[in-house]
């Protein structure tokens, strides 16, 4: 993956480097330059856009904690979407958790006749289905359909074998299939 730059030309490792050092106005512009993509990856992962607003700032936060700890061996890309995934996972756990809550502030107040609040926007019943998929099925298609990488980049980003990835793809198909069909029948 060839590193990014911003209309001044800085390339990534020049404003890591200098984010590392304690330079706010590198790690801002590099957040601002990874942003959307952040954002798009928490979307495509949990399909609510408030709960991505609130992945893509965690991810934010976290980065400004552990951007010393890229070693930059791998593309900053690469690092970012990972975090980004086990923020996404963090957030999933956190969400089933409150579910559970929720759940009971449902009964409660539908007894006392208060209102429910909206339902977000429903998302494309294709990426509705890839949601339900286990989570490295989810992760193999989310980074080759949907950040168009390789099954070897997407390998390296899971840390797995290139085969891996291709199962998983492969299982993943199987299961869409059933997923979008009942989703048809609903």
């Amino acid at each position: 993956m060839a590193l990014a730059t911003d209309d001044t030309g800085a390339p990534d490792e020049e404003l890591i480097a200098h984010a590392k050092a304690g330079d706010r106005d590198a790690f801002a512009e590099l957040v601002g330059r990874h942003y959307d993509f952040v954002f798009r990856v928490a979307w495509k992962w949990c399909g609510h856009k408030a709960d991505a607003e609130d992945i893509a700032q965690e991810v934010c936060a976290r980065l400004g904690r552990s951007i010393r700890s890229f070693a930059g061996q791998g593309a900053f890309t690469t690092w970012l979407y990972a975090l980004t995934l086990n923020v996404a996972r963090d957030h999933g756990r956190k969400v089933m958790r409150e579910s559970r809550k929720a759940a009971a502030f449902g009964v409660h107040a539908a007894a006392f006749g208060e209102a429910m609040p909206e339902p977000d926007e429903r998302p494309d019943a294709l990426w509705d289905a890839v949601r339900k998929l286990p989570d490295k099925q989810r992760e193999a298609v989310l980074l080759v359909y949907s950040e168009d990488l390789s099954h070897g980049d997407a390998a390296e980003i899971m840390g797995c074998a290139e085969p891996t990835v291709s199962w998983h793809i492969h299982e993943a198909k199987k299961r869409l299939k059933v997923l979008v069909a009942q989703a048809g029948e609903a």
